[in-house]
C-alpha cells in the first residue's frame, strides 16, 4: 500500500475495543457489536479486538493482567489511535493502562458523550451535553486542566498554597452550577409547554437507540425528521400532530435509550425527557430483527424505571420485521408486554394496527355524556366542539343539549366549573353561571 493510500484511510482514527462480560449479562450476539456500531458512529475504524470473561473487575487495569499484556501486545501491533472499553472505567484504571499501552483509553460512556457532542444541534442540547460531559470528568480528573483557569481569571488568582487539581475541580463546579442553572430556565419553559397540551391526547415514541423511532414519526405524521443508520440520531424531541382518522393527537420522538446509560445523562437530559414523563401512551419501539432486543426491551425498561415512568400505559412495538428472519422471535418479544403490535416503517406494514390501538387507548380516556346549557354561552359550546367529540345537538327553549365525548381531563374540568356530577352516558345539566 502507498504512503498516499495509507494516509486516505487513517482519516478515520482506528480504535482497538475491549470488552469484559460478568456474571449475570449473556450475549445473544456479538460481545462487542453494539460497541463497534457506536465507535462508527463516532467516526472511528476497528482494528482489532479483545475479550475477556470474568467473575470480578481488576482493579488495576480492570481486565486481568494477562489479557493486559495481550492488549499491549495488540496495540504496538496495529498502531491504534484509541482503545475503548465497553464497561466504565475509574481514573486510575485509566491511568494503568495508558501507561502499559502508550494509548488513548476511554471507556464507553465517554465515548457516548463524544458522540452526543458530534450530534447536539440546538442550544439546549449543547448545554445537556456539556453538563453531562462535566460531570463524568469531575471525580475523573487525571490531568491538569489549566485550560480552563480563563473561567476564574487565570493561575494567577489562586490562593497561596492552593493545589492545581483544586483549582480545577473548583472550576468545574462552578461551570456545572451556571449550565444547572441555564438548564433550568428551559425545562421551566418546557414544563410549560408540556402542560399547555393537556387538553391533547399525547403519546411518546421511546426506545433503544436506532430502532426507528424517527422513522415512524415521519411515516405516521408525515413529518421529514432526520434518520440515518446510526445511533442517537435524535438529540432533541419533535413533536407532530397524527390524526387518527378525525381523532387528533401529537407524537412526540424522544432521544433514543441504550443499556448501561450514564445517570448524568439522564438527569441532564430531563428536560428533553419531559415528553416521556408527561405522555398518556409510550410507544416502546423495539428493532424485533436485532439478536440482542429482547435485552434491548429489558435496558428501556430499566431507563424508564429510573424515569418514575415504568407503570405508564405503554404499547410494545415490535418494528422492522421486514427484516426479521425467524418469526418465533416475534412471538418471543411479544410476550414481554401486555400489548404490542409488529410493524415495518419502511413497508408501512402494520401501521393501520397500531393506528387503531392507539385511538383506543385514546378514546377509551373520553368520557360520554349529554350536557345541557344556555344557548348563549357560546364560549362554553365552542369550547365543547372544538376539544370534545359532538354526537348530536338539540336545542330546548333557551337551552342546548349535546350529546358528546370529552377528554376525562376536559370531563373534569367541565366538572369544576359547572359545579355538577358527570357520570358516563348518564345526563348532566350545566348550571347557568349567570343564574342567581
Amino acid at each position: 500500500m502507498s504512503r498516499k493510500m495509507l494516509d486516505l484511510r487513517r482519516q478515520r482514527e482506528q480504535v482497538v475495543l475491549v470488552g469484559v462480560e460478568l456474571p449475570g449479562r449473556r450475549h445473544r450476539g456479538r460481545l462487542l457489536g453494539e460497541l463497534a456500531r457506536l465507535v462508527d458512529t463516532a467516526g472511528g475504524d476497528v482494528a482489532g479486538e479483545i475479550c475477556q470473561r470474568r467473575a470480578r473487575v481488576d482493579p488495576t487495569y480492570y481486565i486481568g493482567t494477562g489479557k493486559a499484556r495481550e492488549l499491549q501486545e495488540l496495540c504496538e501491533r496495529v498502531e491504534p489511535d484509541l482503545v475503548v472499553f465497553d464497561n466504565d472505567l475509574t481514573g486510575a484504571q485509566v491511568r494503568n493502562l495508558e501507561r502499559l499501552v502508550k494509548v488513548h483509553v476511554i471507556d464507553r460512556s465517554e465515548l457516548i458523550l463524544d458522540i452526543f457532542v458530534k450530534h447536539a444541534r440546538t442550544a439546549q442540547a449543547k448545554l445537556q451535553v456539556e453538563l453531562a460531559q462535566f460531570e463524568y470528568e469531575l471525580p475523573r480528573l487525571k490531568r491538569m486542566w489549566t485550560h480552563l483557569s480563563r473561567f476564574e481569571g487565570g493561575i494567577g488568582t489562586r490562593g497561596p498554597g492552593e493545589k492545581q487539581l483544586e483549582e480545577d475541580k473548583r472550576v468545574i463546579r462552578n461551570r456545572i452550577h451556571a449550565l444547572k442553572r441555564k438548564l433550568s430556565r428551559i425545562e421551566k419553559h418546557r414544563e410549560r409547554e408540556v402542560s399547555s397540551r393537556r387538553e391533547e391526547f399525547t403519546v411518546s415514541l421511546v426506545g433503544y437507540t436506532n430502532a426507528g423511532k424517527s422513522t415512524l414519526l415521519n411515516k405516521l405524521t408525515g413529518t421529514r425528521v432526520a434518520t440515518d443508520n446510526q445511533l442517537f440520531v435524535t438529540l432533541d424531541t419533535k413533536t407532530a400532530l397524527w390524526d387518527l382518522g378525525g381523532t387528533k393527537v401529537l407524537l412526540s420522538d424522544t432521544v433514543g435509550f441504550i443499556r448501561n446509560i450514564p445517570h448524568h445523562l439522564i438527569a441532564s437530559f430531563h428536560a428533553t425527557l419531559e415528553e416521556v414523563t408527561e405522555a398518556d401512551l409510550l410507544l416502546h419501539v423495539v428493532d424485533a430483527s436485532d439478536l440482542e432486543a429482547e435485552y434491548m426491551v429489558e435496558a428501556v425498561g430499566k431507563v424508564l424505571d429510573e424515569m418514575d415512568c415504568a407503570s405508564r400505559s405503554a404499547i410494545l412495538v415490535l418494528n422492522k420485521i421486514d427484516a426479521l428472519t425467524d418469526p418465533v422471535e416475534l412471538t418471543i418479544l411479544s410476550k414481554t408486554q401486555a400489548r404490542s403490535v409488529a410493524t415495518s416503517a419502511l413497508t408501512g406494514q402494520g401501521l393501520d394496527e397500531l393506528a387503531q390501538a392507539v385511538l383506543q387507548e385514546a378514546q377509551s380516556r373520553w368520557d360520554e355524556g349529554t350536557a345541557e346549557f344556555p344557548a348563549g354561552n357560546g364560549k362554553l359550546l365552542g369550547l365543547l366542539c372544538d376539544r370534545g367529540d359532538v354526537i348530536s345537538r338539540s336545542y330546548s327553549g333557551e337551552n342546548v343539549r349535546l350529546h358528546l365525548r370529552l377528554p376525562v381531563r376536559e370531563a373534569a374540568r367541565l366538572k369544576a366549573q359547572a359545579g355538577v356530577r358527570w357520570e358516563p352516558k348518564l345526563d348532566f345539566k350545566v348550571q347557568n353561571p349567570n343564574a342567581k
